[in-house]
């Protein structure tokens, strides 16, 4: 076994405990577990620190990619990562275990027949899907609140897939950049408006799900296209840069090395 301290946010110590376990004959590196323990929250309010209990009393439970160049390493998931910011924000521990997703073990595949990531363990039972986790972690622990009210839930929600869609084209002239420049210039333009996050002033779950995305875009297009988001676009310029120094993103980003193997062979076709 061997241990590693993980730097914790200004509120919380954090270490992180990563255990090998051989699962499964094919590989010795399938599965990993790390302990993050957060006994306790603290906010903020000025100078003086609040101490709050935990909503959970023991770790939760999470599967998550395996980092695709370095071990014990967290992979390139941005669905797992908004997963994991939440449990960032609500200040929840967890146990996260990392899984070889191109030698997937059987223990794995009993728990998750399509053999996908993220996944956590709530009242005993196994659950998929980022959206249908932070929905129920959110019912499960409302402190501190995270939900983004509906009718600004979706400010910004075709990035992604015009980010997709522009990384994967080989004709400059097809308008994907175009369209993608369109939705990023329309999200700069709502956030000068209502930011300088998704719900004003505080950061919720539409952040938590869109912030991952746009790592992935940057590093991504970075890479691949030499492409950069336009300086001109300034609020959401500061709106990704104030979001990635947040511990709790630190904490959860995937490699850059991980984040250009991972879309390789969308960028390649």
């Amino acid at each position: 076994m061997s241990t590693a301290k993980i730097s914790p946010s200004a509120a919380t110590t954090i270490s992180a405990t990563i255990k090998h376990l051989s699962l499964s004959p094919c590989s010795t590196r399938a599965f990993f577990k790390t302990r993050i323990s957060a006994p306790r929250n603290r906010r903020q309010t000025g100078n003086r620190a609040i101490t709050i209990s935990a909503n959970a009393s023991s770790p939760l439970e999470v599967c998550a990619k395996e980092s695709l160049t370095a071990p014990n390493k967290l992979g390139d998931c941005p669905f797992t990562q908004r997963v994991l910011l939440t449990l960032e924000e609500k200040h929840l521990p967890y146990d996260l275990k990392l899984v070889d997703l191109r030698n997937k073990p059987e223990w794995f595949l009993k728990i998750s027949p399509e053999g996908k990531v993220p996944l956590i363990k709530l009242d005993e039972k196994w659950v998929p899907d980022s959206d249908v986790i932070t929905q129920a972690l959110e019912e499960k622990f409302p402190e501190p609140p995270l939900a983004t009210p509906p009718e600004k839930a979706t400010a910004g929600s075709k990035i992604f897939s015009t980010f997709i869609g522009f990384l994967k084209s080989k004709d400059p002239s097809d308008g994907t950049e175009q369209a993608l420049l369109t939705e990023l210039t329309d999200f700069n333009n709502y956030l000068e408006k209502d930011g300088p996050f998704i719900n004003g002033e505080v950061i919720s779950a539409a952040d938590l799900s869109l912030a991952p995305k746009l790592y992935h875009l940057e590093v991504a297009l970075g890479h691949f296209k030499k492409w950069s988001v336009p300086d001109s676009l300034t609020y959401l310029k500061s709106y990704m840069k104030t979001i990635f120094s947040r511990d709790s993103f630190i904490n959860t980003r995937a490699q850059i090395e991980d984040v250009i193997e991972g879309w390789r062979p969308k960028f390649e076709g």
